[in-house]
């Protein structure tokens, strides 16, 4: 199994481009590929269904990937506060139990994370503690217009001594022809100051994007079998 947990280093990491693009990846290498939510919020409703939107671009990105979801909560907030809202109490062993159904139902299972390791989702229930729970490695998405070193370098510091097997960083949002020496030397400071790789860097996304563009940004701008931890023979022609 090929599993892997995908969280950000802050609210607007835009992971959901790497959530997709990893799955849709994998899926046109030939492993069935799902995405699994335990948490999701901001959802939408529309015509008397509520939708999550991030795992509508998943199927958007390509259809034949798998999504599912535990919570899906419509207000836009911390877990736990989006869950109080609608009279929900998020549950840690439902987390579990639905993981655990459909672990081995695909070859790679992506879980996408709320609003980053720290996010309260019940009580005495953290981010963290899911990751954990789950034991799955973690790759963090930093977005490199709106994060700064600072909180990154916490983030990673923190997954390390929690415990959680950190797999990588990947940088989104980097512009193309960057001057800014902030972001410029956002990879080399990653890696100088933590024991965490950069295993890919990828530029600015819009929703509308051509979902074979954003394979093709995938495999250009991540390093895939890394990431996976995995020899993909298909990458090596």
């Amino acid at each position: 199994m090929l599993d892997l947990f995908v969280t950000g280093a802050d609210e607007y990491s835009d992971k959901i481009f790497v959530t997709a693009g990893l799955a849709a990846t994998m899926q046109s290498l030939g492993y069935s590929s799902g995405v699994y939510k335990p948490v999701d919020v901001g959802a939408a409703e529309k015509n008397g269904f509520v939708q999550s939107l991030d795992l509508a671009f998943v199927k958007f990105a390509d259809p034949y990937i798998k999504t599912y979801f535990s919570y899906l909560l419509k207000n836009k907030s911390a877990p736990i506060l989006a869950a109080a809202a609608e009279n929900i109490v998020i549950e840690k062993n439902v987390i579990l139990s639905d993981f655990q159904k459909i672990q081995d139902i695909n070859e790679c299972l992506i879980v996408d994370g709320s609003l980053g390791i720290a996010a309260p989702l019940g009580k005495n229930f953290l981010e963290e503690d899911m990751i954990k729970m789950l034991d799955l490695p973690l790759l963090l998405v930093v977005s490199a217009k709106s994060a700064n070193i600072n909180n990154i370098l916490l983030t990673i510091n923190h997954a390390a001594e929690t415990g959680i097997n950190l797999r990588g960083v990947i940088l989104s949002n980097y512009p193309q022809n960057c001057e800014d020496v902030n972001i410029k030397l956002m990879p080399r400071l990653i890696e100088e100051y933590t024991n965490t790789k950069v295993l890919g860097i990828l530029p600015v996304f819009e929703k509308n994007l051509n979902p074979n563009d954003l394979i093709t940004e995938i495999l250009n701008g991540t390093d895939v079998e890394a990431v996976f931890n995995l020899r993909i023979a298909k990458l090596q022609i």
